[in-house]
């Protein structure tokens, strides 16, 4: 395992046990076993940095287990097409998929972690400061299948992968952040009503 990965590991392993807002560099290097001078030599941007890389790399978890879900929703890039689309209720896909990204960020232990509400103000100013780079994460990994959906048919033609990304980024981390007391039938009311209209084609 290189340097940068176990320092995460430990990364994780803090925030979990102490909470972002009282985990320290020195608590991530002993974790790590290694020297704070050794830290700082992989992560220069010390704490804030590796708050951005445990949060960066569990949205690579959740992109990959995505990735998975959508591939057998409208066929991968590497079918040539969407031997998944027929029959596919777009607007129950987008909804399932918000609803699902929610679960996972709230369920996460480790994201869970991340945004509890002492370390809100510290962790949401890291992810504030990448957010621009999340986002293009979050599209390159997307792209493949939004093309594909979108050339089936199940996307609106006019709509880019970049903004719905965004969108739906912002969504899912609103219904994560600030959920509402109701039940989840009426989470995927408003989903259906409001925010399936913007993206699938009438």
């Amino acid at each position: 395992m290189s340097s940068h990965d176990r320092i995460v590991d430990a990364a994780e392993e803090c925030f979990t046990r102490f909470g972002v807002a009282k985990t320290t560099v020195e608590d991530v290097a002993q974790a790590a076993g290694m020297s704070r001078a050794t830290l700082y030599r992989n992560f220069a941007g010390g704490r804030d940095e590796l708050i951005l890389a445990v949060f960066l790399r569990d949205v690579e978890r959740f992109l990959d287990s995505l990735a998975d879900r959508l591939a057998s929703l409208i066929g991968g890039p590497a079918d040539g097409g969407t031997p998944g689309a027929e029959g596919l209720d777009g607007g129950e896909a987008v909804v399932d998929g918000i609803m699902a990204a929610v679960a996972f960020v709230q369920g996460e232990p480790r994201i869970a972690a991340l945004l509890v509400p002492e370390a809100v103000g510290h962790t949401q100013a890291v992810v504030n400061q990448a957010s621009q780079r999340v986002l293009d994460l979050c599209a390159s990994r997307v792209e493949p299948y939004f093309d594909l959906a979108r050339e089936a048919g199940l996307v609106r033609a006019d709509l880019d992968v970049a903004g719905v990304v965004e969108l739906l980024f912002r969504m899912i981390a609103s219904l994560s952040l600030s959920p509402l007391d109701r039940p989840e039938a009426e989470t995927r009311r408003f989903l259906r009503l409001h925010v399936v209209p913007a993206l699938i084609p009438s």
